[in-house]
């Protein structure tokens, strides 16, 4: 039976959880909702409607009775990748719609999230509904960190490079000394990889089960940008033999030469950030980065990058740090200096780490039922682990379990380098 007390919980995390989506937007003007510069960035405002379009195609369409889908053609405009609940508009168009405008697409919030009020005040609320609803405010907080993301990317690709913030915290330029870059023993063996506790999980982190690893060795931080900024120095992105043949191919003929946001202007590298234009700090973790361009940093260093499953085991020993991790709630969208807490540093938040690991399904995993099906189970093929959450992870969002998941070239998310070996 569901208690009223988890109800209530419920209840609130879901208005604590849209309302955040709200204010993340605060800084925008209304153009900047509409900006589309390249087919894996989304405008701001599909964000917005999509979240919402979730809570009314999986829950208030199955469970209201008599309810209303707000407009008939919004399934066709923000359904992702559901081939189960029909057509869609391509990713890649997503920004040539000028309508449903911003306050059409606020007047759809406001009316979903009425209706999911009424739904709350039903007297039994069955455990699947209450499942259903945590899986969407989960949804919900996946897109508060895409929403940053593309936030950040629609603004450097303007000439002008406008600013999110408008004001410049200290930390941002802070000339801390970082720590020795050393390496940690832990044991191999026969350890347990996936979710086993109460609580929400993905299906990707199920089920719990066996793994089997040698000894190895974990960096205590993460790189900074001083360290990358040595790799590019001694001609790394030149050197083909630190890369693997499709990250060669793939710097080619993007002929990239520096992480993604960085610019050299005067012989002086820069970085952009969600505070404009800054003069690159050599102290903070450098972000941004393609899984490729962090296999061929380690490989230039003579290390190499975690497996999934030792980096799972090390953040379980060390999960208590996760609770000075910088992340969303930060309100600082950057990764910071180096907190010293906990035996390894930095786990938890600034950077999303690459893993050497694809991503592939745990034995025995199952996925959910009826279009949720389509949640992740499709998507394990060419893309690569990353762990750990960012500096634009909700917080309470992240453990140590948790596989995200991309292609080895995209760098507009806040990635990151740890070595091991």
């Amino acid at each position: 039976m569901v208690t009223l007390d988890a109800i209530q919980s419920l209840i609130k995390r879901y208005r604590k959880v849209r309302g955040i989506t709200e204010r993340l937007c605060k800084n925008l003007e209304t153009e900047d909702y509409v900006i589309q510069p390249i087919d894996f960035v989304s405008p701001p405002k599909w964000h917005l409607a999509h979240t919402t379009w979730f809570f009314e195609t999986i829950i208030l369409q199955k469970f209201m009775k008599d309810y209303m889908v707000f407009h008939e053609s919004y399934n066709y405009i923000f359904n992702s990748y559901y081939e189960s609940l029909g057509p869609r508009v391509g990713r890649e168009y997503r920004g040539t719609l000028s309508r449903p405008t911003v306050k059409d697409i606020r007047d759809y919030r406001a009316y979903v999230d009425e209706n999911m009020r009424i739904l709350f005040q039903h007297e039994f609320l069955p455990e699947t509904l209450m499942e259903l609803v945590e899986l969407g405010i989960q949804h919900e907080q996946q897109h508060q960190e895409l929403l940053i993301y593309d936030i950040k990317y629609i603004l450097f690709s303007n000439p002008l490079k406008p600013a999110y913030f408008h004001h410049i915290p200290v930390t941002l330029s802070s000339n801390a000394l970082v720590p020795d870059l050393e390496f940690k023993d832990y044991s191999g063996g026969m350890k347990f990889l996936g979710m086993n506790e109460e609580g929400f999980a993905w299906d990707n982190e199920k089920p719990y089960h066996k793994v089997y690893f040698e000894n190895f060795k974990v960096a205590n931080r993460l790189i900074t940008n001083g360290e990358y900024l040595e790799f590019i120095q001694d001609k790394g992105y030149e050197d083909y033999r630190l890369w693997l043949d499709d990250g060669f191919k793939c710097i080619k003929e993007k002929n990239i030469k520096a992480p993604l946001y960085w610019t050299e202007k005067d012989g002086e590298w820069m970085e952009f950030t969600l505070y404009g234009l800054q003069v690159l700090n050599p102290a903070l973790p450098v972000c941004h980065m393609s899984f490729y361009e962090a296999v061929a940093f380690a490989t230039w260093k003579g290390k190499r990058l975690l497996t999934e499953a030792e980096w799972e085991t090390v953040a379980k020993a060390n999960e208590s740090s996760k609770k000075s991790g910088n992340f969303m709630e930060s309100d600082f969208f950057h990764p910071r200096v180096l907190n010293t807490d906990g035996r390894v540093n930095q786990l938890f938040g600034d950077v999303w780490e690459w893993t050497s690991s694809s991503y592939q399904p745990y034995p025995g995993y199952q996925p959910y039922d009826g279009p949720l099906s389509e949640y992740n189970g499709k998507f394990m093929i060419n893309q690569v682990v990353l762990r750990g959450g960012s500096c634009a992870t909700p917080k309470d969002h992240i453990r140590a379990t948790y596989r995200n998941f991309f292609q080895p070239e995209h760098r507009w998310l806040f990635s990151g380098i740890r070595l091991g070996e």
